[in-house]
């Protein structure tokens, strides 16, 4: 298998560190981008360590300068970019009565905007290539709506949209949707109500699935030859229902 430059958002913890461990493993060097640059910084020794090849790049998913800086800095000491893993996002859990305007604006800014600025860095370079793959991870909210994540679904029904409106334009750039159940990581861990912050944690922690197992569905999109496009993955646990 060609070794892939690939660029991963949200890469400091959970989906994003398994899939920077999992496609490194793999071969391919990984640029990494969060705001938590430490976490970064560890994750990185630790791969090249290991044999591995991995840089990585402060990033804030919100801020379009940041992630055009971020993929332009990938051009410019590689000489392209193969694959985008639109990854970072937030999950501040709350009614809407509860008018947490701030923590939607939040959500709206970090799930959704930040997934639109990385297409709008990449998609020039990729459709002047005629190649690339953009891998956005959406979450089972987006496919029906539950309160207390009223506006968490919203965002994610609108990543799927956006990221099903980019297979439909691109003949040449290979798009795939990951979309996870319930998960281990730490998106559970701040941010929205206490009360239904802890439960969902929680409930995570009983019947959610490791990290892992979404590195590995992206690993599989990632690897399938280039004329083959593996537009939706849906992946939960089995005690999810």
């Amino acid at each position: 298998m060609t070794s892939k430059i690939v660029l991963i958002t949200g890469a400091s913890s959970g989906i994003g560190e398994a899939t920077a461990r999992h496609l490194a493993a793999a071969g391919h060097h990984v640029v990494l981008g969060a705001r938590r640059t430490d976490r970064l910084r560890q994750l990185v020794a630790e791969l090249t360590d290991a044999g591995h090849s991995a840089e990585y790049a402060p990033l804030d998913v919100t801020d379009l300068g940041s992630v055009q800086a971020f993929v332009d800095g990938a051009v410019a000491r590689h000489g392209r970019v193969d694959v985008l893993v639109n990854n970072a996002g937030v999950m501040p859990l709350a009614r809407l009565d509860a008018l947490r305007v701030d923590d939607w604006n939040q959500m709206i800014d970090v799930n959704l905007r930040g997934v639109l600025h990385g297409i709008a860095a990449v998609l020039p370079d990729m459709t002047r290539r005629k190649a690339g793959h953009v891998v956005t991870v959406a979450s089972t909210a987006g496919y029906r709506v539950d309160s207390p994540g009223v506006v968490y679904c919203a965002t994610k029904f609108a990543v799927r949209a956006v990221s099903e409106g980019l297979r439909q334009e691109s003949k040449d750039i290979r798009v795939t949707l990951v979309s996870p159940g319930f998960t281990r990581t730490e998106l559970t861990h701040s941010g929205g109500d206490d009360e239904i912050r802890n439960a969902m944690r929680t409930l995570a922690e009983s019947v959610g699935i490791d990290a892992s197992a979404i590195a590995e569905a992206i690993g599989y999109a990632v690897a399938q030859p280039t004329g083959v496009d593996v537009s939706e993955i849906v992946v939960q646990a089995t005690a999810q229902g």
